[in-house]
């Protein structure tokens, strides 16, 4: 069989696996397996199989997953999202919105702590949701921009999700949590504006509430300086050079479980817990990942990656129209699929298309901008209906606001985002310039 056609094959098989919803991993990993053997032979395949699974596991890079995922997990358990949302609540609660507003604020610091949107989303949700209720707060908003808020998870560093595709496209994660952070920031503000404009079209859906006094709101910040100590010296040391990724990540779990004991709110059962809930979540994030491989090797031996940029290359296809095709493709696959398995996925495929293309970049600015790119139309689909992974949270939470309503809340939110993603093909500077500026 041609191997173009066989690619071909093997996409439609496992997209109609997805629909079906079948496990991701699984589900690549089974259609990527029976490319692999029919493109070179079942020996070929066992042979890769008995190297890639060692070669692929006991990465030193991989090792940073599980440190952040228990770093998240030890951060849920030790009354950290309350006293971010108390201390953002304090300082601009009082704003019509203000509830909303501290939400988001609150999701921003706990993301930099969680690296998780699901989280992130989970845990603000749990303690900001009765709050902004509280005050008659519309289900719309108060669930739409917790929804919303989740996603910073995945792109204030540090990132799970751009950890992942600075490892397939063997970029530096350093470079990478720093680009990040501009678009981090653009995201907080957006989605500030964005309830700003809200309220002023709709005042009864969030209402302003007494300001705290400067007692109260002094007092917040003794509560979180901790929480700002942990963020200041895992990614300080990893910017300055002082620990490499990994070991900035072994820094902030330890520190973390000591601000828990501290605050005498981690306990022995919150520590088994949270070990059990990581080893879940990797070994979860690890079927993914060499289902991914099996089905990428796959692909590359059909060379479908290549030829699919020489075509669009042989095409003289404008760089941006096939940019602009790639941004439309995430979005449409956001709404059934997650971010996780959209980057294994796809990121493969693109990236060296998206290489290959001229933007007028070096290729470190372009693969940089391209992974910042990517991963925030990825945080889009988190959002985005029917299957956004943050609907499903704010939905199991709150089981007694309507699903329309929190689909009704995030529209705003998503067209903030969207805005954002024109911005940043615009002014591809956005996503590399601290970078620059670092080097």
């Amino acid at each position: 069989m041609d191997p173009t056609f066989l690619s071909i094959i093997m996409v439609v098989v496992l997209l109609g696996a997805i629909l079906l919803r079948a496990p991701i991993g699984l589900a690549m990993g089974l259609v990527g397996a029976a490319g692999y053997a029919a493109l070179s032979s079942v020996a070929g395949l066992q042979a890769y199989i008995a190297s890639a699974w060692p070669d692929r596991f006991l990465s030193y890079e991989l090792a940073i997953v599980p440190l952040f995922i228990l770093m998240g997990n030890l951060a849920t358990r030790t009354g950290i999202s309350a006293a971010l949302f108390s201390a953002s609540n304090a300082w601009i609660g009082h704003f019509r919105g203000g509830l909303a507003m501290a939400s988001v604020a609150g999701c921003a610091m706990f993301g930099a702590i969680s690296g998780s949107s699901i989280a992130t989303a989970s845990t603000m949700a749990r303690v900001a949701l009765p709050e902004m209720r509280k005050h008659k707060y519309s289900d719309a908003l108060a669930s739409g921009c917790l929804a919303a808020g989740g996603t910073l998870g995945i792109l204030i560093p540090p990132s799970i999700v751009l950890i992942i595709y600075a490892l397939l496209t063997e970029q530096n994660i350093v470079k990478l949590f720093l680009a990040a952070t501009l678009p981090g920031l653009l995201a907080i503000v957006g989605f500030m504006i964005t309830i700003a404009i809200y309220v002023r079209l709709y005042p009864e859906e969030g209402p302003s509430q007494q300001p705290a006094s400067l007692s109260t709101r002094l007092r917040s910040l003794g509560q979180v300086w901790h929480i700002v100590a942990i963020f200041v010296i895992v990614l300080g040391g990893i910017y300055g050079g002082f620990f490499t990724p990994a070991e900035g990540a072994s820094v902030g779990v330890v520190l973390t479980a000591l601000a828990g004991l501290l605050t005498r709110e981690l306990t022995l059962e919150a520590v088994i817990t949270s070990l059990i809930d990581t080893a879940a979540a990797s070994a979860m994030i690890f079927v993914i990942i060499f289902g991914a491989d099996l089905f990428n090797v796959a692909m590359a031996l059909s060379r479908m990656p290549t030829a699919l940029a020489d075509w669009f290359m042989a095409a003289e296809v404008a760089p941006m129209v096939v940019l602009l095709c790639i941004v439309v493709f995430y979005l449409v696959m956001g709404c059934v699929m997650d971010s996780l398995s959209m980057i294994l996925l796809t990121v493969p495929v693109f990236f060296p298309t998206v290489m290959s293309l001229d933007f007028g970049l070096l290729p470190e600015q372009q693969a940089i901008w391209f992974g910042i790119l990517t991963l925030v139309v990825v945080e889009v689909g988190m959002i985005t209906p029917p299957v956004g992974m943050n609907l499903f949270i704010i939905s199991a939470i709150a089981k007694d606001i309507p699903t329309r309503e929190i689909f009704r809340g995030t529209i705003p939110f998503i067209l903030s985002e969207l805005t954002r993603i024109v911005l940043l093909i615009a002014f591809p500077a956005l996503s590399y310039w601290l970078v620059t500026f670092w080097n």
